[in-house]
């Protein structure tokens, strides 16, 4: 009798139990992309893997008390083999900004603005946030 749920490629372990390495690391970030879909979703915008990857390059870089401006989420988007060009880092931090997701601040450097850390922390806890002004 054919069983479904059993492997027809002469494998004996389901696909889904197979992992390889960096499986972990691929659903912690996963997992931090979902809190930054959320948050994007929240303030109306589309996810795109650029804002995805700006966004947490702000949010590395505030967890270290470190800022950021346009030439260091670059530079650390290029660390970490993400070949973006600067315009388009550049476009995509003021795109933000213009949205209310990001804030410039005094020293040219970008950071989450209150009421988008407000959404994606309290989307962590479970609590709901109106982005009603």
């Amino acid at each position: 009798m054919h069983n479904p749920q059993l492997p027809t490629d002469g494998s004996h372990a389901p696909k889904s139990t197979i992992m390889g390495p960096g499986a972990f690391n691929q659903q912690v970030e996963r997992h931090g992309n979902e809190r930054i879909r959320f948050l994007l979703k929240s303030f109306g915008l589309r996810t795109s893997l650029i804002r995805l990857k700006v966004i947490d390059a702000l949010l590395t870089a505030a967890k270290s008390d470190r800022s950021l401006g346009v030439r260091g989420v670059h530079s650390h988007l290029l660390d970490l083999d993400i070949p973006l060009s600067f315009l388009s880092v550049r476009e995509v931090l003021k795109r933000l900004c213009s949205e209310g997701v990001i804030t410039l601040n005094p020293d040219k450097s970008y950071s989450l603005h209150p009421q988008a850390a407000a959404v994606l922390y309290s989307e962590q806890s479970g609590q709901e946030v109106s982005l009603k002004a």
